[in-house]
């Protein structure tokens, strides 16, 4: 039950618009007098606990990935305030939620697979430990006897 507002990422990661929610801020920085103005940076909160579009593995992950961004209640906040309007920073902040969210969604790395160095392997790193040993024992102090 998809509807045409969802930003599907996979099967099992897709942000519902009820999901998120905007504030628009007034932006830092550099703009002249425009800057005390106008709000045109955005605060995108958006509910990872409670989201009805991710599976648990993406929502863990995604809160863990949000690091400080995400609060004590899963609720994963970014702020945009990059450009000058409105419209770009609210497409930058869900493009940033977006991607967040998609390297949630990546599935784990294959587990390590135990391998062992071969006999030879072995043989030859102890045969050079014990070479520069030698040579070493030879740059000490000759005894006179």
């Amino acid at each position: 039950m998809a509807s045409d507002d969802d930003i599907i990422i996979t099967g099992e990661a897709v942000i519902r618009p009820g999901d998120l929610h905007e504030d628009f801020i007034r932006s830092s920085g550099p703009g002249g007098q425009n800057v005390n103005k106008v709000a045109t940076a955005v605060q995108l909160r958006f509910d990872a606990a409670n989201a009805t579009g991710l599976s648990e593995r993406v929502r863990e992950r995604a809160i863990k990935l949000a690091g400080q961004r995400a609060t004590k209640d899963g609720v994963i906040v970014i702020e945009a305030g990059r450009f000058r309007t409105q419209e770009q920073n609210r497409g930058d902040a869900r493009a940033r939620l977006t991607a967040l969210i998609a390297k949630a969604a990546e599935p784990p790395p294959p587990p390590r697979k135990k391998t062992r160095p071969s006999k030879s392997a072995v043989e030859r790193r102890l045969k050079s430990k014990a070479g520069r040993s030698t040579v070493k024992k030879l740059r000490g102090r000759v005894d006179s006897d």
